[in-house]
């Protein structure tokens, strides 16, 4: 299967392009551990791969609506009707 034959087929099933939904998938994960654990903001960005705590911080908020910070005290994904379809999850964090 081509490249642009797999993303237009999982557009059309997912509603989103793969890497929209990757991104969100990797930030819920980065939210669940925000939650669910007493690491810091610059430990969860390291262990998703972010090279700093600002770029971390800098794609949160772009993809969940608010910074890091903000999240741990209270804002939560439903808030964000971008992330609607892919809230339908409860993810559990292997990482």
């Amino acid at each position: 299967m081509s490249r642009s034959i797999f993303v237009a087929h999982f557009k059309q099933t997912v509603g989103k392009a793969p890497m929209e939904y990757l991104s969100q998938w990797r930030m819920l994960l980065a939210a669940n551990r925000l939650t669910r654990s007493a690491d810091s903001i610059v430990t969860i960005a390291l262990a998703f791969g972010y090279e700093s705590e600002s770029a971390f911080s800098t794609a949160f908020k772009r993809i969940m609506g608010c910074s890091p910070r903000q999240y741990a005290h209270g804002c939560r994904p439903a808030d964000h009707p971008q992330l609607a379809p892919a809230t339908t999850f409860s993810p559990s964090e292997s990482v």
